[in-house]
């Protein structure tokens, strides 16, 4: 087989597993009116193995969506237990612990997504945690509407549901919202 062939196939195989990456990227979204709130990322598996406190080890903090962080995007302001979230793109990231969970609002974007900077959290909020209905694989990111100017973030995985409520940051005559 000659190279140029070999390099050829290489391309083609390279391109091939570019394609299936790109294509396990999930997405959820919610709107407020004519402004959406959505988180994009890439499921996690753990593949039978035990996540909180296993492949996850408690104290460290993860990226959602395994090797870089989740995408966040609001198309305005949003209030997460006192921390305000100006409308822009942010990084999600997961603290778990043994008996709580934190969600990290990070200013970070991009590929530098993949190692996680303190220096650029926006803020850090206690999730509540609930243990899900049915084992969860994979890791599953969702934005819900819960009311008509609220919503939370979910995160699921394993046997276990963490959620935090958010409201919009919203005042009469807001022109964002």
């Amino acid at each position: 087989m000659n190279s140029s062939r070999v390099m050829r196939i290489f391309v083609a195989v390279f391109f091939l597993a570019l394609v299936a990456v790109a294509q396990q990227a999930d997405q959820s979204s919610i709107a407020f009116d004519a402004n959406k709130v959505f988180v994009k990322y890439s499921p996690a598996a753990a593949g039978g193995k035990k996540v909180f406190g296993g492949a996850l080890p408690y104290g460290q903090v993860w990226p959602i969506g395994g090797t870089s962080a989740a995408l966040f995007h609001t198309d305005g302001g949003l209030v997460f237990k006192g921390v305000v979230v100006p409308k822009g793109e942010y990084s999600l990231y997961l603290l778990p612990e043994a008996d709580k969970m934190t969600l990290i609002i990070s200013k970070q974007t991009g590929a530098k997504t993949q190692a996680y900077n303190q220096k650029l959290d926006l803020g850090r909020v206690p999730m509540v945690i609930r243990k899900a209905t049915s084992p969860v694989e994979p890791c599953k990111l969702t934005v819900a509407k819960t009311a008509s100017r609220a919503g939370r973030i979910e995160v699921s995985w394993e046997n276990t549901v963490a959620f935090i409520p958010f409201a919009l940051d919203w005042a009469p005559g807001d022109p964002e919202w």
